[in-house]
Order: C-alpha cells, then structure tokens, then sequence
C-alpha cells in the first residue's frame, strides 16, 4: 500500500550519481530520480546536451521521502553538508553550471523552509553558500544507465574516489538517520 503522505525533494550538489547514493541510505526515503532541471533549452535535454553547459539544465535528484520518518529540513541538512555549497558551479574536478548547488522548492512552505535552512547552515561554513534556491521547473529523469548508478557501479574508480567519501561523512555526520 503506497504512503499518500510522501512529499518530494529536489536538490542539486553536483554531479547527480554523488547525490543519489548519499539519499539512497537515509531512513525515510522511497526513492531517489537522478535527472535534470532548471534549463531553458526547449525539449527534453540528453546527458550529452547537459553535459556541454548550454542548456541551462542542471544535475539534480528527486528524493520522495515520508515527512513522517525524515523532515525536508533534515534532507536540506544532510544535502547541504555532504556537498561543497560554497563553490560556486564546481564539485571537485566536475565544473560548469550544471554541476551547481541548488535546492529547487516544490511549493511555499518548501521555500520557506529551505531559506530557514540555508541561513542556519551559513554558521557551519567560513565562505559564504552559493547554493541557488528557484522554483522547480520540468524535471526530466536522466537516461537509465545514470540510475541507481553507485549501486550498479561502486567498483568503478570514480565511485572510490569521489563517491566514497561523501558516504564516509553522510555516515559520520548523519549516523543516526541512516536506514539499517
């Protein structure tokens, strides 16, 4: 029996497979989308098309979660300290403005919320977060080898170099909202 009381996230802190395989291991979650939004380009935009920085589109995921078990603020929490949000269209080696730090809010209260959030989280930092917050446009799910893509690949050498950590400090800052 489906949850009617599940609520959607979507956030982009980089390259989509980091993202996605930090959500898949918090308590809460159903489901994490890799995909992209927030371009102007018309039509539904190809990784390659992203990848070249003129459609404007962003990498992101969608989290479906159950506010019952996790807070949007948590996800924003866990999104914005397992991410860089004081680089400004740059994750490590990935650079471009696809690669950006974005929180795009579903609604009001989202909106809101988030603003809470990023304006707590600035004390964590030294540098000043860049991280956008816009309204969410069309999402389009990313083709089908970008899914669950740590999970079908963690042997692979990016997954070790770049993904691993992010998962080390999910589950040294996070411990306690990680699923069994």
């Amino acid at each position: 029996m489906a949850n009617a009381n599940l609520e959607i996230a979507t956030v982009g802190g980089g390259c989509f497979w980091c993202t996605e395989a930090v959500f898949q291991e918090v308590k809460g979650i159903n489901k994490v989308v890799s995909g992209y939004t927030g371009g102007k380009a018309p039509g539904r935009p190809t990784y390659r098309e992203i990848c070249s920085g003129l459609t404007g589109h962003a990498e992101v995921v969608q989290v479906t979660f159950d506010p019952a078990i996790i807070s949007y603020e948590d996800i924003l929490i866990i999104f914005m300290t397992t991410h860089d949000p004081t680089s400004l269209n740059r994750q490590g080696a990935d650079a471009g403005t696809q690669y950006r730090s974005v929180i795009y809010y579903h609604n009001d209260e989202q909106e809101k919320k988030a603003k809470v959030v990023l304006n707590e989280m600035q004390a964590v930092y030294e540098k000043p977060i860049v991280t956008e917050l816009s309204p969410l446009g069309i999402f389009y799910d990313a083709e089908a080898y970008h899914q669950d893509y740590y999970k079908n690949n963690s042997e692979q050498g990016y997954c070790q170099v770049v993904i691993n950590p992010k998962l080390a400090k999910l589950r040294k800052l996070h411990a306690d909202k990680l699923s069994s």
